[in-house]
């Protein structure tokens, strides 16, 4: 399996994504392929050991920054290494695509390069959030801001075929967030949804409230990008602010530091139950290939997790489960 990466995106690139991709390359048994200004990640790769024959790397001297309108960037900025690495994936250059950089740069990218699958109205991305029952999907995190009924089923669909391939769960509940619990509450779109998601041949529990996302009272969490992009930000605000409160009260007194110390492995457990990194990165669900959002802040160990992830994309069919999901019969409204 090959594993394209977009070595240029990223706050920490291409650092991140050369120690994290050879440390797969080292574990998971792939092959990578870096795409940037091939002279800078050359300088990167001279400090790691690492099987020749497994890395190669493409020259890409363009990069779209965050302050650039996406898709009028990847339509003119042909050598920028989100755009050479995409037409790879398109071309079978490898079997799936990681990037860390300007998220709308991937969509547009991940659309217009790569392409939809067929009978999909809109790619939407899809992210695992840390629970008090375990990681549950939220889709969409933001790829879609203004949407349709039959978009938030489609999403359910890919959702749930996601979450049952890649995090082995069996017959996962899906839901839509909305403002409360009935079926007629919510807006004119989570309203208008609810009945075509009763159809649905998924798991459908009806509706879920924002209290419900932390708590992982469903496993699928359906919304529009709008939606889900709040929810995200504001747990990853969430967890920096109560890391960072809980550490001023370990710090107020000697009596307080004692109990930190007495409690540092319960810490680091929780931790490491909230971290990003663990999940590696966001799915982009009804490209015809597969693609990963990795964080902007990925570190090495965010990216390995990410290249986890997208081998196990490749490796459980979700495309073509997807495709024959949309187009095989079921109802996708």
């Amino acid at each position: 399996m090959k594993i394209i990466i977009d070595a240029m995106g990223g706050d920490n690139a291409p650092q991140a994504q050369i120690e994290g991709a050879i440390r797969a390359v080292q574990e998971l048994d792939i092959d990578v392929v870096f795409v940037g200004r091939s002279n800078v990640i050359a300088e990167e790769l001279i400090k790691y050991d690492y099987p020749k024959d497994r890395v190669s790397v493409v020259n890409a001297n363009d990069v779209i920054t965050n302050h650039e309108e996406p898709a009028k960037a990847v339509r003119s900025k042909k050598n920028a290494s989100i755009v050479v690495a995409a037409n790879l994936l398109k071309n079978g250059g490898g079997d799936a695509l990681l990037a860390c950089g300007n998220t709308g740069a991937i969509l547009a990218a991940g659309l217009l390069v790569v392409g939809r699958i067929k009978g999909l109205l809109r790619p939407a991305l899809a992210t695992l959030l840390p629970t008090a029952k375990g990681p549950k999907l939220l889709i969409d995190a933001g790829a879609n801001t203004n949407c349709r009924a039959e978009n938030l089923v489609q999403f359910g669909y890919m959702g749930n075929i996601y979450i049952k391939n890649v995090m082995d769960m069996k017959n996962p509940t899906v839901g839509i967030v909305s403002n409360g619990e009935e079926e007629g509450k919510g807006d004119e779109l989570t309203k208008s949804a609810y009945p075509l998601m009763n159809q649905a041949s998924f798991n459908f529990i009806g509706n879920i409230e924002g209290r419900d996302v932390m708590e992982g009272s469903c496993d699928v969490m359906v919304c529009d990008g709008f939606v889900g992009n709040v929810i995200l930000k504001t747990i990853e605000g969430m967890g920096h602010v109560v890391g960072n409160m809980v550490k001023d009260m370990f710090m107020h007194s000697a009596l307080t530091k004692i109990g930190g110390l007495l409690t540092t492995k319960g810490i680091k457990d929780f931790k490491k139950r909230m971290d990003y990194r663990s999940y590696g990165g966001a799915p982009l669900l009804g490209t015809k290939k597969p693609i990963i959002k990795g964080h902007g802040s990925s570190d090495a160990t965010a990216v390995f997790n990410a290249a986890v992830q997208a081998k196990k994309f490749v490796e459980t069919n979700v495309i073509e489960e997807i495709e024959k999901s949309i187009n095989g019969g079921e109802r996708n409204g």
